[in-house]
């Protein structure tokens, strides 16, 4: 029950949806393109996300000291709210040390942002008791999602006496666990429980290597000697700015069979199959050096970007990942959303 306080758009977070991360549109000399920043946000919402997460990893973190943060946050909001009558659950990312979240907090709630996504890569090497101060400070300005960001793009080691910290903190209403590594997932997951938090914190998989699984699977730990049961309700993916329509589908399929307790060999085999897509968008074979660029492989043969062009001159494809799309779009053709994109990308650009 949503209380007086509480947007529609956080009542859909608490409950679980599918998000999927928002990627930048530039232009050939990197500027931002905001025709087709719009179309973007045009096609997560059409294809039926539950919310829009802007300024995070796949929006390029160095739209900050591009000067673009505040516009790219304001456009997504705008055509959000032009765009659709239904709710929908809209993140921020926030990053930076503590100043600049909290500038960041402020901005995005000035602009109806429902939600934080707290990066806390900027205080990796701080110790564990100066992030949960900052954390706490964060979210007394914004409903707070925790972000386990993975080391390979920049994420620090954080481990389950961190996590029960960070979920005794109030106003913190979800965790994106996306360490790529089930270790490292099952320690959020311990720390939520011993906590006592699992009724009050959402949990969303951002784990792109196992997304299927994630959705489907339970996750048991022990408290005071017994076993306590929790589930993804939520995925917030940069795998899901690409073929979004299908990834909604399955978000929707995986949680139905959840739910009903009946997950048919199928459904799980399709972990691996979404998992080999993965692997060539995120370009795994070069350290993830190409996973922003890969998405945007993506989206530009399907007409919704004009470009690769990421901020950083230096960041584009890895050696063979080309190759590596390729091989996946003739693996895995019903996958793709390309029939819906091509049947809609006119009036997503031109509206």
């Amino acid at each position: 029950m949503m209380t007086p306080t509480e947007t529609p758009g956080l009542t859909l977070l608490r409950q679980g949806t599918a998000i999927p991360a928002h990627p930048l549109a530039l232009t050939a000399d990197r500027t931002l393109d905001e025709r087709r920043q719009r179309a973007l946000s045009r096609y997560y919402i059409d294809a039926g996300a539950g919310g829009l997460a802007v300024g995070v990893h796949t929006t390029q973190f160095q739209i900050r000291q591009a000067g673009l943060y505040d516009r790219v946050l304001e456009i997504a909001a705008d055509t959000a709210r032009q765009w659709t009558d239904r709710p929908l659950a809209m993140v921020a990312g926030l990053a930076g040390d503590t100043a600049q979240a909290l500038s960041e907090a402020k901005t995005a709630r000035s602009l109806g942002y429902d939600a934080g996504l707290l990066s806390l890569a900027a205080l990796s090497a701080r110790p564990a008791d100066d992030m949960i101060a900052h954390c706490a400070e964060v979210a007394a300005q914004i409903p707070l999602i925790g972000f386990y960001l993975q080391p390979a793009v920049g994420g620090a080691h954080l481990d389950a006496e961190f996590w029960a910290r960070f979920c005794a903190l109030p106003n913190v209403i979800a965790i994106k666990i996306a360490p790529f590594n089930r270790y490292r997932t099952l320690d959020v997951i311990r720390g939520l429980v011993e906590a006592g938090a699992e009724d009050r914190i959402t949990l969303y998989t951002g784990n792109d290597d196992h997304i299927v699984l994630d959705l489907l699977l339970p996750f048991q730990v022990m408290r005071e000697g017994a076993p306590v049961t929790v589930r993804f309700k939520g995925g917030l993916l940069g795998h899901w700015s690409v073929w979004t329509k299908n990834a909604v589908e399955l978000y929707h399929t995986c949680r139905q069979a959840a739910e009903a307790g009946a997950v048919p060999p199928d459904l799980l085999a399709l972990d691996s199959r979404v998992t080999d897509c993965n692997a060539a968008f995120f370009d795994v074979e070069n350290d993830f050096a190409g996973c922003i660029a890969g998405c945007h492989e993506v989206l530009r043969r399907q007409g919704l970007l004009e470009g690769l062009w990421c901020l950083d001159p230096e960041e584009s494809l890895g050696p063979g990942q080309r190759q590596r799309i390729d091989r996946v779009l003739r693996d895995h053709p019903d996958l793709s959303d390309d029939a819906f994109v091509s049947a809609n990308l006119e009036r997503w650009l031109d509206s």
